[in-house]
């Protein structure tokens, strides 16, 4: 019995019919190898007026600190997305209370879903992405050693609603576009 051969598919960069944009596409078959922006979920999460931070253990930015965020994975909310980075972070059990803010990325094609959240259990410790981890007073943030812009921002943000019950998602600050930034996610 002949084996049989699978030839691997041959791409090509061009706009595909009825697309207005450059694309991978099968010069054999016609698949359209799309790619998108990366979804990042993350959280600001308080016990009582203390903020969880996380100091990173990788790149980009190792030793930074950072809130507990990353990617979402495939088949998960982002709100389970959210709560699982801060497992993996920071061994940190959270309950998410509302969207805080929507931040877009261009340079890095990347959007970033931002919860505020509260720590249910008071035990944390650093996960395998975290060199260490704390709960920071707003005057003790290390401000000069936040890893992104977005943090600050989701920060900043945080502290203009803090204590309200209602409030409107926020969007990145009107001057800052996320372009001409370095170090994001």
């Amino acid at each position: 019995m002949p084996e049989t051969q699978t030839k691997a598919p041959s791409f090509e960069s061009r706009i595909p019919e009825g697309d207005n944009r450059q694309r991978q596409v099968c010069s054999d078959c016609g698949f359209i190898a799309y790619e998108n922006p990366k979804v990042v979920v993350g959280a600001v999460v308080t016990l009582g007026a203390r903020i969880l931070l996380c100091r990173r253990a990788i790149n980009p930015r190792a030793g930074f600190w950072t809130l507990p965020a990353g990617y979402m994975e495939l088949g998960e909310t982002a709100e389970a997305g959210a709560m699982r980075e801060a497992w993996e972070e920071a061994r940190a059990k959270i309950a998410i209370d509302r969207l805080l803010g929507a931040y877009t990325i261009p340079r890095l094609s990347q959007v970033q879903l931002i919860y505020r959240a509260r720590l249910i259990d008071p035990a944390i410790s650093a996960g395998p992405e975290s060199l260490a981890v704390g709960l920071f007073d707003w005057a003790e943030i290390p401000w000069d050693e936040l890893a992104f812009p977005s943090v600050r921002w989701a920060l900043g943000h945080f502290d203009q609603v803090r204590g309200l019950d209602e409030f409107a998602a926020f969007s990145n600050p009107a001057d800052e576009t996320g372009n001409l930034l370095t170090g994001d996610h």
